[in-house]
């Protein structure tokens, strides 16, 4: 699928948490020369708490209602957005990002998400108590691959390595 051609020309990152969508995203806005927006941090701002906090207060359902809303809001120019890993769990939300840029879906394989990912409550990771982490990534890898204009599979890739399959695939230098 071809990268969406708006004049906003941004880039939305997602995947799941620990694929590094934020470190892939500050690199890839210094090298771009764009702004770099991290979802997470804006809902955290908004309701100036933790990620984890608002999970643990409003519930599994009342965190994503919260991060479809406020990620609605987001719409920078120019810019290199990392969101959370349940973004697409929001249809508007994903909607709107699809709207202001290109969707890039950061895909690694399970046993090396296994690996790189720590405490999922910890670490503010939305999912229902009685789901594995094998669980999450099965249902949201579907939902990643239906929104995404550009697949990079980062599996064997360092940090440099996916920039630069991600610079090259969105035709950028």
């Amino acid at each position: 699928m071809e990268p969406n051609n708006t004049s906003h020309q941004n880039i939305i990152l997602i995947g799941m948490p620990g694929v590094g969508k934020s470190t892939i995203g500050v690199i890839l806005a210094k090298v771009l020369g764009a702004d770099f927006v991290d979802s997470d941090l804006v809902i955290q701002h908004a309701c100036n708490k933790r990620l984890k906090d608002i999970i643990s207060d409003d519930g599994l359902d009342g965190f994503l209602h919260v991060e479809e809303e406020i990620n609605c809001t987001i719409s920078p120019e120019h810019a290199v957005i990392a969101t959370g890993g349940s973004v697409i769990y929001g249809p508007k939300a994903m909607e709107h990002f699809k709207k202001i840029g290109t969707v890039v879906y950061l895909r690694i394989d399970y046993e090396h998400l296994q690996k790189r990912l720590g405490d999922l409550d910890e670490r503010g990771v939305a999912h229902r108590p009685d789901q594995t982490l094998h669980d999450l990534y099965e249902e949201r890898c579907v939902l990643y691959e239906k929104y995404a204009d550009i697949t990079i599979d980062e599996t064997d890739l360092n940090i440099e390595r996916t920039v630069k399959e991600l610079k090259d695939a969105l035709g950028v230098e």
